[in-house]
């Protein structure tokens, strides 16, 4: 069964008598291991009524550009032709949730969503909530341990968060049995816009520029075949190799999981499945630290901005703020990747070219940007700006909390330094000692040469 603390009633409205249940996939565009979905299934099916599912497109969601749009559309194209599989029809509307859902439940018994963590989703899940006329039911599905169950207050890091999960983590983790749709009607139609056109519909998106990820393409069928490839593959050299950005040993599936493509609860069970020797590493990067981010953003409502920052780091870069800094650069050098730094610069081209950055080098890269800025504030903002513009798992739990972690957050006071104080250090002779460097900056030129900056497909 699904368990109770995932399903959160958004108003208190009853079921009502309707021709079907209707899915707002907002936060979960897949059908492997979406629990939402499989809620509003048994919903449905005790109804006796279809289910029907559709997905809100915002041209006006904040900081997105084509690239994000493209991935988030090649996903919804690969989520409708699994849907359809399952009789299931999906539309897309063009607009904010709050602009179509109350059109697209007009006839709806009751409406189930997944859920999304940003203060934007919150708001969005608010507004359809208080304007439908039946219940709107909200089943977590995008953390392996739903967040207020896995603590009920901000986490001070990792380690505070470890054992609080790790408590409960297997009853979590236990499968949800499947069930197949009994009524269906793949006729259903309630406006909205065939999913096969959500590619060339995103094209209509005010800002064009960065383009497409030429290396990764949405979708589930794509998120599900680079976790067996993954599992096959490097998962066994996880441990020894996840830090070294010139062989990098990594699963790549972290855009997939901030569009809600692929399931961390499924990811876990095949992790665990395959018994590999490093399971247990790359489960604390994909459940601890990942469910420390959503703790993050849900419990500060600062998450998105320099004042996030525990007070401690934010008075000692004060204390700090007018060191002399020997390089100081502008938001656009740093975006065209004009630094003195050919570590910084590979790892920025690494990410204005793929839509992603090597998860050790982005620390490095978030260090530089607060060392080379007039004041920490406008590093921080520097630093955010960039990552939401050209991360294809930017504007995310994760985002936000790596960007605030290179500015104190989720760790401790180290010796104090110029320009940083007290926050953690990080240093070109670093990388030379621990990696063959020069082997990355080779390989990212490798990725450059052949792709060029954010290059259409």
């Amino acid at each position: 069964m699904i368990p109770g603390e995932r399903i959160r009633a958004l108003n208190a409205l009853p079921v009502r008598s309707g021709g079907y249940v209707l899915y707002w996939m907002q936060s979960s565009p897949r059908t492997v291991g979406n629990l939402a979905l499989e809620y509003a299934i048994r919903k449905a099916n005790n109804l006796k009524i279809p289910v029907f599912a559709c997905f809100c497109i915002d041209p006006f969601y904040p900081e997105a550009n084509l690239r994000h749009y493209t991935f988030m559309a090649e996903g919804l194209v690969s989520a409708g032709r699994s849907l359809e599989k399952m009789h299931i029809p999906l539309a897309i509307f063009w607009g904010a949730p709050g602009e179509s859902i109350p059109g697209a439940a007009e006839d709806a018994s009751m409406i189930v969503t997944d859920r999304g963590y940003l203060g934007l989703h919150r708001t969005w899940r608010s507004d359809v909530a208080e304007v439908v006329e039946c219940p709107l039911v909200m089943v977590e599905d995008n953390a392996v341990v739903p967040v207020e169950a896995a603590s009920g207050k901000e986490e001070w890091s990792a380690g505070t968060i470890r054992k609080k999960i790790h408590r409960q983590l297997m009853r979590f983790l236990e499968p949800v049995r499947s069930n197949s749709v009994q009524y269906p009607s793949p006729s259903l139609d309630h406006g909205g816009i065939p999913f096969i056109d959500a590619e060339t519909l995103v094209r209509r998106v005010q800002e064009q520029n960065p383009g497409p990820s030429p290396v990764y393409r949405g979708g589930e069928h794509e998120a599900l075949l680079r976790l067996e490839k993954f599992i096959a593959g490097d998962l066994s050299q996880y441990p020894s190799g996840q830090n070294d950005p010139a062989r990098p040993i990594t699963s790549g599936l972290s855009p997939y999981l901030h569009f809600g493509q692929i399931s961390p609860s499924y990811i876990a069970q095949r992790v665990l499945e395959s018994r590999q020797p490093g399971a247990d590493a790359f489960l604390e990067q994909l459940i601890i630290r990942r469910e420390l981010s959503l703790n993050f953003v849900h419990f500060n409502p600062h998450y998105d901005r320099y004042e996030g920052l525990p007070g401690w780091a934010r008075k000692t870069l004060s204390e700090h703020a007018g060191d002399p800094r020997e390089y100081v650069y502008t938001e656009a050098e740093f975006e065209d990747a004009r630094t003195h730094d050919p570590f910084w610069n590979a790892a920025q081209q690494e990410l204005l070219v793929t839509g992603k950055m090597h998860g050790y080098m982005r620390m490095y890269w978030g260090k530089k940007i607060l060392e080379w800025t007039e004041t920490p504030e406008q590093g921080y903002a520097i630093a955010l700006a960039l990552n939401n513009r050209y991360e294809l798992d930017g504007r995310d739990p994760n985002g936000y909390a790596g960007i605030a972690w290179c500015f104190g957050k989720h760790d401790r006071a180290w010796g104090e330094r110029p320009v940083f104080g007290k926050v953690r250090y990080m240093n070109a002779a670093g990388l030379e000692r621990k990696f063959r460097i020069e082997k990355y900056v080779e390989r990212v030129a490798v990725l450059a040469e052949e792709h060029g900056r954010g290059v259409t497909r």
